[in-house]
C-alpha cells in the first residue's frame, strides 16, 4: 500500500508537467502545422506551380480589349528565406520602366497594412514591366502599359509574397477581388 502511493504521489507531481508538455505525447491536444490560409476568387484560374517555390498560382482572365491574361503567384521560398521586405519592394520596383523615363521608385505606392495580426507590405506600380522572363536568364519583358499588385506577408512562420503582373486594364478588373484575396490571408 505504501508504494501505491508513492507510485499516486509521484503521479501527482507530475501531473502539471505532462499537461504541458506530454499532451502532444498522448495524442490529447495534436498540433497541426500553422500556414498561411487564404481564399482566392472562384473566377480565377487555378494552374499548377510551376516550381516548388510557388504554394498557389493563378491566371486572371483578361479584361475586355487586353490581349493578355495577369498572372498572381503566392511564393514561400522556406522560413527566414527569401530577402527582406525592403529589398523585395526594391527588386519589384526595378521590374518596372517609366515611358517618360522618370523613376519607378517615385511612382511606387507603397503602404503596410494589417490583416489578421499579419503585417503586409503592399506595392503597387505601372509602367513597362521589363523583369526577367525567367530568374537568373537574362531575357527580360517588354510589356508597355503593365502593372503590378504586390505584397510581403510576414508570418512567424516566415515571408510569404504575392505577385500580380498583367496589363493595366486587366490587374483594374480584378482590383476589388485581389484586395479581398490578402483581406483572407490568416496564420493558423
Amino acid at each position: 500500500m505504501n508504494s501505491l502511493k508513492l507510485n499516486m504521489s509521484t503521479l501527482v507531481s507530475i501531473l502539471p508537467f505532462l499537461a504541458i508538455f506530454g499532451s502532444g505525447v498522448f495524442g490529447q491536444d495534436k498540433q497541426t502545422p500553422r500556414e498561411l490560409q487564404f481564399k482566392a476568387p472562384a473566377e480565377w484560374v487555378v494552374e499548377k506551380p510551376s516550381s516548388s517555390m510557388r504554394l498557389a498560382q493563378y491566371e486572371l482572365p483578361k479584361a475586355e480589349g487586353e490581349s493578355e491574361d495577369a498572372s498572381l503567384v503566392l511564393y514561400f521560398f522556406g522560413e527566414n528565406q527569401g530577402g527582406s521586405v525592403q529589398a523585395n519592394l526594391e527588386r519589384w520596383v526595378s521590374q518596372f520602366e517609366q515611358p517618360d523615363g522618370s523613376s519607378s521608385s517615385a511612382k511606387a505606392k507603397l503602404e503596410t497594412i494589417t490583416v489578421n495580426r499579419l503585417k503586409i507590405s503592399t506595392i503597387d506600380l505601372a509602367g513597362t514591366y521589363v523583369g526577367e522572363t525567367a530568374p537568373g536568364s537574362g531575357v527580360r519583358h517588354n510589356n508597355p502599359d503593365y502593372r503590378l499588385r504586390a505584397a510581403v506577408v510576414e508570418t512567424p512562420k516566415g515571408a510569404y509574397y504575392v505577385k500580380l503582373v498583367g496589363p493595366t486594364k486587366t490587374v483594374n478588373r480584378w482590383e476589388k477581388e485581389y484586395n479581398s484575396y490578402l483581406q483572407s490571408f490568416e496564420f493558423k
